[in-house]
């Protein structure tokens, strides 16, 4: 397989879905003009076909590992990431006073998403760096951010997130690592962190640790939690890494996939680390990470997707089995289920992402909520499609996707991990029924609204698809109708995977009829649509009735019945 980046698809999600121009009316990215984004685009795909890619078996097949308590990473992986750095592409939506490039979100996320096609283990090292630029951006002292954002955003030094402990995942409150004031402004950080992406590696320069920790002050819960930023090495006066820190790599798990992404257990033993905001509103700092996080995952599951297609198209092509397997009627409806999600998710967090910049640059309240809304939705959906494309690309492979040297598998067993990480699919489902509806419902009903609206109008032109998008909106309405309703949060929970999937499919629905409609419904792009609006789209019929059954059968069974 040779991977091509999709720089056409998204410049159309761009131009003609998700509406980019928009941001150009805006001073802070009024200078993001369509030649700009384009000459980024095309730098961005040309570093992930010619440069990334070729990364990707190697991580899998040779994976990171810890020798003598130093962590080698992959081949390639050190030449890729510096390529990477050197081209300025480790935040582009970094401030230009720090070093950044001061682009959109949307189109951090376009870069993020190509580089989860190329190689995902690669691309976590610099994704979680763009999430802790912004939470330092947001909530550090002048004083950090001097220090550490130019190192970060040049790709010098890299960031990670430091949540988990063995006895605190979800349940962030529970964890245990504390922080002893030194006495000198400086802390003491001293506990043990689990699951820690890219927690160290052999690139060179500073690992700059996030780390979650409560002062001897901090009371019970997430609200007695504080943020550190604890390097590896401690930087002298001039930002120059020097002395170790007292922290190390315990270990590296083993994992499913995303072999080449060193997934470390962290000690702190005393380390030395500065206080990231307010004391005891470290959350605060970490949600603003998580977030971003949030987004970029979305994009990694819409990239790993993108990659399973084409090797999955590539195969049917070439595969004989009384000719090519891609003439097959089951073949066809994989590779267009493949392709048509694909297109959908892509395009939701497209939206998503410019629905933050456009929060980001006007501050209104309405583009905040909007943003807010369709974050865990981009998240759950796009990484749902990542996984099920890429088992679907296994399917197409028939037994050969069963053997590891197809690379079919890779696909499917690294992009499982998106749909647990910076949040389970279960938890962005729950935020979605429960936080972002406690507005009884108004962000929902205005792209509720605004999906209506455009079927309305392409009513005229394409009946026979804008009809079921129309009426699966009606569908979606009364559902949000009924979950604010619900007092009894476990009511809505109960249903919240089912409700945010089946707003997805729409969503899904009205994209595709966005895309149709730019061709008068003549061409590829039309027939993608017809595809995913009768064939995909009345899924969300039965998902919805799944919403709205209530929690009572679930509680139904005593623990003795569930193990009968």
């Amino acid at each position: 397989m040779t991977y091509r980046a999709q720089v056409e698809d998204i410049r159309f999600i761009f131009d003609n879905v998700a509406d980019l121009d928009q941001l150009r009316g805006t001073e802070k990215f009024a200078e993001a003009s369509a030649d700009l984004t384009d000459a980024v685009l095309e730098g961005m795909g040309k570093l992930c076909e010619e440069v990334i890619y070729p990364t990707l078996r190697n991580g899998d097949l040779t994976p990171a590992v810890l020798e003598n308590g130093v962590v080698r990473t992959s081949p390639g992986f050190k030449k890729a990431f510096e390529a990477i750095a050197e081209g300025g592409w480790v935040a582009v939506s970094a401030p230009e006073a720090q070093g950044g490039m001061g682009l959109p979100l949307s189109l951090t996320t376009a870069f993020n998403e190509m580089m989860a096609s190329a190689n995902m283990a690669l691309g976590l090292c610099p994704l979680l760096t763009q999430g802790q630029c912004e939470a330092l951006e947001h909530h550090a002292s002048e004083e950090i951010k001097s220090l550490y954002l130019p190192k970060l955003i040049s790709g010098e030094w890299t960031g990670t997130m430091n949540l988990t402990e063995p006895g605190a995942g979800s349940d962030v409150g529970a964890l245990k690592t504390k922080a002893e004031p030194n006495g000198d402004g400086t802390y003491a950080i001293t506990g043990q962190k689990i699951f820690i992406t890219w927690g160290d590696h052999d690139f060179g320069g500073n690992v700059c640790h996030l780390v979650l920790a409560r002062l001897p002050d901090g009371v019970a819960g997430t609200k007695g939690i504080s943020l550190f930023m604890v390097p590896k090495y401690i930087p002298d006066a001039d930002g120059n890494p020097g002395p170790a820190n007292d922290l190390k790599v315990v270990s590296l798990e083993h994992k499913m996939g995303i072999h080449g992404s060193p997934t470390a257990v962290m000690q702190f033993d005393g380390a030395k680390g500065w206080l990231v905001g307010e004391p005891h509103n470290g959350m605060a700092a970490m949600f603003t990470m998580m977030n971003n996080a949030r987004l970029g995952v979305g994009a990694q599951g819409v990239g790993v997707a993108e990659a399973a297609y084409q090797q999955a198209l590539d195969y049917a092509k070439e595969r004989q089995q009384f000719g090519p397997i891609v003439n097959h009627a089951d073949v066809r409806r994989m590779l267009l289920t493949m392709k048509a999600d694909t297109f959908a998710a892509r395009s939701i967090v497209m939206a998503c992402a410019i629905a933050l910049d456009m929060a980001s640059a006007t501050g209104t309240a309405d583009w905040q909520a909007r943003a807010a809304f369709l974050t865990p939705i981009a998240k759950a959906f796009a990484t749902d499609t990542g996984i099920d494309v890429a088992e679907q690309g296994v399917q197409v492979h028939g037994g050969m996707g069963f053997i590891e040297e197809t690379g079919a598998a890779q696909f499917s067993r690294d992009v499982r991990i998106t749909a647990i990480y910076e949040g389970t699919n279960g938890i962005q489902a729950m935020d979605l029924v429960g936080r972002k509806m406690m507005d009884g419902g108004e962000a929902a009903n205005v792209l509720i609204d605004e999906i209506e609206a455009h079927a309305e109008i392409a009513r005229c032109t394409l009946p026979e698809l804008a009809e079921p998008v129309w009426q699966a909106c009606e569908s979606l309405r009364e559902a949000v109708e009924w979950l604010v309703t619900q007092t009894d949060m476990n009511t809505r929970f109960a249903g919240s995977v089912p409700f945010t999937r089946a707003f997805a499919r729409v969503l899904g629905g009205h994209y595709h009829l966005k895309a149709a409609m730019v061709e008068g419904g003549e061409g590829a792009r039309s027939k993608l649509a017809r595809f995913y609006i009768r064939r995909l789209l009345p899924e969300h019929e039965s998902l919805l009735a799944h919403a709205m059954a209530g929690a009572d059968d679930l509680y139904a069974f005593s623990l003795d019945e569930l193990e009968a």
